[in-house]
C-alpha cells in the first residue's frame, strides 16, 4: 500500500504533469492580465469595452465549461481552417495538454486582469504627473515608472491566483490529461482504493500549494525591499 500498489511512478508522474501545466500557464496568465488592465484603463473607448467585455464574459462562465469549449471547439476551428488551407478533408486533435494552458490562461487572465488594474491605480498619481512633467511619452512612463511598481502591489492577488491555478489543472481530467486526479482516478478505480489514491493526491497538492507559498512570500518579501509597512 507504502507504494500505492506499484503506482507510486505514475502518480508522480501525473505531478509532474500538473506542475508543468501550472508553470506554462503562468506567464500567459500574467500577459494577457496585463494587457486585459491596459484595455480597461485606456483612454479609448473601444479598449475599455472589450477589457471589460472580456473580463465579465469569462468571469460569468463556469471553468470546466471553457475548458470543453477550447477542447472541443478549438479542435473544430482548426480542421476547418486546415481543411479551407488544404481544400481536402482532415482530421485534427489538439492535445489536451495544451487546450488546458489555453482554457486556464484565459480564465487566470481575466481575474488576473482585475489584480493588475488595482496595482496600477495604487501608483502614486503625483509620480505620473512627474513623469508626463518631465517630458516622459507614455510607453516611458510604463516600463519606468509604472512597470517596476507594478509587481509590489500585484504579487498578493497572483499569489491567490496562483493557488487557484494549481488546483484548477484537476479539472483538466475531463479530457483526458493524464494530471494528479487523473492518474488518482486510475489507480482508485483499478486496484479497488480510492480513499488511498485519493488521500495521496489530495497531499501532493497541499504539497504544490506550499511550496509557491513560500515561494510568493519570499518574491513579496523581495519586492518590499526598502519600503517601510504602516
Amino acid at each position: 500500500m507504502f507504494d500505492l500498489y506499484g503506482r507510486g511512478d505514475q502518480m508522480i508522474d501525473g505531478g509532474l504533469v500538473t506542475i508543468k501545466l501550472c508553470l506554462t500557464v503562468l506567464p500567459f496568465m500574467i500577459v494577457i492580465g496585463l494587457l486585459g488592465a491596459s484595455a480597461k484603463l485606456s483612454r479609448h473607448k473601444v479598449l475599455r469595452l472589450i477589457g471589460e467585455s472580456y473580463t465579465v464574459i469569462i468571469r460569468g462562465i463556469p471553468e470546466l465549461l471553457v475548458i470543453l469549449l477550447i477542447y472541443f471547439g478549438g479542435t473544430i476551428a482548426v480542421q476547418k481552417i486546415a481543411e479551407l488551407i488544404s481544400g481536402e478533408s482532415a482530421r485534427v486533435d489538439i492535445p489536451a495538454f495544451w487546450s488546458g494552458v489555453a482554457a486556464l490562461a484565459l480564465v487566470q487572465g481575466a481575474f488576473a486582469s482585475e489584480v493588475f488594474r488595482a496595482a496600477m491605480l495604487a501608483i502614486p498619481k503625483g509620480q505620473i504627473e512627474a513623469a508626463i512633467a518631465c517630458g516622459m511619452t507614455p510607453t516611458q512612463i510604463f516600463y519606468r515608472i509604472k512597470l517596476p511598481q507594478l509587481w509590489r502591489f500585484a504579487l498578493p492577488g497572483l499569489n491567490n491566483l496562483f493557488q487557484v491555478l494549481i488546483k484548477d489543472t484537476a479539472l483538466i481530467s475531463v479530457v483526458g490529461l493524464e494530471e494528479v486526479l487523473r492518474m488518482a482516478q486510475i489507480g482508485a478505480g483499478t486496484e479497488k482504493a480510492p480513499f488511498t489514491f485519493y488521500l495521496t493526491a489530495m497531499l501532493m497538492f497541499l504539497a504544490f500549494t506550499t511550496v509557491s507559498l513560500i515561494a510568493f512570500h519570499y518574491l513579496e518579501k523581495r519586492a518590499s525591499r526598502g519600503i517601510t509597512r504602516a
